[in-house]
Formats: structure tokens, sequence, C-alpha cells
């Protein structure tokens, strides 16, 4: 019986196979989900001058309380003609220039108009409701690192810093390939002993949203003529990603067809449950993956494996898997010799997330797995997780 590998040495194999991609400059607008290649620095002040957090006035605040003569009103984009003098006002919507001499603003609401005057009752603070030039980040500050993956926040960030274009990682271009004669077009009527093939849109959904770009390979029958075909193709991309033919059957002919197609293979075989056949290889810098046939199977394998390494191709600091934490709201046992990611369904609550483990968790069971939104890790080990346990999972987009 061959040694099963754990499941963090297959992460770190894998990982000290990834090189990096090359960077190219990317619109801004374009760049959502991909990975910075280097630091991105302010091209200004932000805010670029000191401006009011408040609709309101604004005054010196040596000059409350008091009442002001009210010179001007400021509206956003449009600064004062003129500074401030002692004993004047000038009303302010909330962004505008807060113009030379004051050094406050007060809220509209705490004062009392009458007609071109303000009555303030109360003295006001310097620096009050005032955004000082410069308070977010100063010009060719650091505003997003390099290795990070940029979300509405990131984007938004560097669209207020002024930059047009990123530098990011290129894209990987990942092939997803079903094996099985068995397979069949979803719509199309099927014949005895035949099913719908699901793991290639499956797979490729799961990889776009790691940033890929994936081409999904026509599924090939068992033979090694359509194999050999098909995979010398799919060998021209970053990743390869075959479905089904990693295990010992006679029609299992995806590692050996590799073999011959100058593919080093990593590892075969992982202490993980589902998707224990997990195959690992390499041929020159294509990363290339044998995920079982088992659609569950596929997706974790997908989640825990190749997502990491798509990742990492494009540079990200932390490719993961990155889990979070939740508690058990029933029990699990635990399988003495294998990791078990078992598909689970998240309930917010007050004390945190509850994971709740759903009926059916065979392998094979891909329609049970739509009502799940996580991959619960129960680690190997004797005895059970106990309900209320404290436990680590992977969301599921």
């Amino acid at each position: 019986m061959r040694q099963l590998i754990s499941l963090e040495e297959a992460l770190a194999r894998i990982l000290e196979r990834v090189r990096p991609l090359n960077a190219e400059p990317v619109a801004l607008a374009d760049a959502a989900r991909r990975v910075i290649a280097e630091d991105a620095r302010s091209f200004v002040d932000l805010p670029p001058f000191a401006s009011s957090a408040m609709d309101g006035f604004a005054v010196r605040s040596c000059d409350t309380p008091g009442r002001l003569h009210v010179v001007a009103r400021i509206a956003a984009g449009v600064p004062a003609s003129r500074s401030l003098e002692p004993g004047e006002a000038m009303g302010i919507a909330t962004g505008g220039v807060v113009p030379d001499g004051a050094d406050a603003v007060i809220p509209i609401e705490y004062v009392v108009e009458y007609d071109n005057e303000v009555e303030i009752e109360q003295p006001v603070g310097q620096g009050d409701n005032v955004r000082p030039r410069g308070s977010d980040v100063s010009a060719d500050d650091v505003v997003v690192s390099r290795g990070a993956r940029l979300g509405p926040a990131q984007i938004g960030a560097l669209a207020a810093a002024g930059l047009e274009h990123v530098s990011a990682s290129r894209r990987p271009r990942v092939a997803v390939l079903a094996t099985g004669t068995e397979l069949r077009r979803p719509g199309e009527p099927l014949g005895p002993g035949e099913v719908y093939e699901a793991n290639g849109v499956l797979l490729a959904t799961a990889f776009a949203s790691a940033g890929a770009e994936v081409q999904t390979l026509p599924t090939v029958a068992d033979d090694a003529t359509s194999h050999r075909r098909a995979l010398e193709l799919g060998l021209e991309a970053d990743v390869l990603v075959t479905s089904g033919g990693v295990s010992v059957g006679p029609h299992d002919l995806v590692r050996g067809l590799l073999s011959e197609l100058g593919v080093e293979e990593v590892f075969w075989g992982v202490a993980v449950k589902p998707g224990k056949p997990l195959a690992f290889g390499v041929r020159g810098p294509t990363l290339v993956f044998g995920l079982p046939g088992n659609p569950v199977s596929s997706l974790v394998g997908a989640e825990v494996f190749v997502r990491p390494a798509l990742l990492a191709l494009q540079g990200a600091n932390v490719p993961g898997p990155v889990y979070s934490a939740g508690s058990l709201a029933s029990g699990l046992r635990r399988n003495t010799r294998r990791d078990e990611f078992v598909r689970a369904r998240t309930v917010s609550s007050a004390a945190g997330v509850v994971l709740e483990p759903i009926v059916g968790q065979e392998s094979h069971m891909i329609a049970r797995a739509a009502t799940a939104d996580a991959l619960v890790l129960a680690p190997r080990g004797e005895g059970e997780l106990s309900a209320g346990e404290m436990v680590r999972y992977l969301p599921l987009a």
C-alpha cells in the first residue's frame, strides 16, 4: 500500500514548484481580483488640501464663542477667493477647501443664523471637523503593497491616489480536461451507464474566481489516442487540470500518458477525504493537477490545492488556503488516517459562525454539496469533534 502524504506536505510541494508569472500594466478599471506586482504609491497627498468634514462654517477658533459675519459660501471643488479674516465665518460644504486663516469648522446644526451672521454659543476647538492635508496618505507613500489582491476598497484607494494603471501579474492560463467515456453534455439524452459532465464547468468556475483565464477542453473518451491529443494541448497552458483517470483502474490513463509526455510526477495520493488519488506534476513551468472524477473530490482538490497554486502564480502574499473559524452545530466522527473536508452550511449567531454539516457526505453527491457554503476541516485522529467545538473551515463562494 502506497504511503499517502499529508495535506500540509502536499501544499508545500505544490507551492515550491510555483514560479510567479510576469507582470503587465493593467487599467485600474480592469484590475478587480488581480494581484499587484509592485508597490503602488500615491501621486498626491490625500486629502490634497485641508477639507471640511461637515456642512457648516469655517471659523477661527479664537473667535468663538461669538457672533461672526458670513462673508462667503464655499462649495466642494470651488475654493474661497480670499482668506478668512478675524470676526468672519464662511459657509462650507463637506469636502470643501478650508480657507486660509480658518482653523476649524463648526457644524451647521450648532449655530444660529441671522441673515449674513451666525451666532456661535460654545467655543470651537482648533482643528475641529477639519481633515488636514495628507492625513490619509502623503504623496509617494505606499497605498497598496505588492502581493495584495485588488478588491473594491483597494481599487477605490488607488483611484483616489491618482493611479490610472497598476502593474499586475499576468493571469494564469488554465486548461481544464474532463475524461470518461460515460460523460455527456448537459441537455443531451443519457444512454445506459452515462452521466452528465459537471466537473469541467465546476472547475472552470472555481479557477475563474481565483483570477485565471480558463480554457475548457472537450471531454475525451477512455482511449489513449484521444487522451494524448487533449493532454498535449492542455500542456501548452500555465496549468493543466484533469478530472478523472488518475486512479488504478484499467481505464485510468491520465498519469501514464502524462509521464510519456514528459511530466515529472511530484506526488500521487494525499491523506485527504474526499480527494485521496490527487496527482501533481510539472513539465517545465507548467503545473499539472490530476483530480479525481467524483465531483465533490474535484471541488475539494480545486479549493484546497489548485486555488493556492493559481494565487501563488500571480504573486499573492498569502495564496492560502485561508481558513475561517466557527463552531460545530453537531458532532463529527474523525477519520483515523485522513484529514476530512466536510460540507456544511454556515449560520450566523450571536456567538459567531455555526457550522451545520449537511446530510450526505459521499464524494459523488454534488447535488447535496450545492446546499453547502463551507468546507469544514476535520483533522485526522481518534474519537470525534464535539458539538460546539471550534473548527477551521474554507468558505465556498
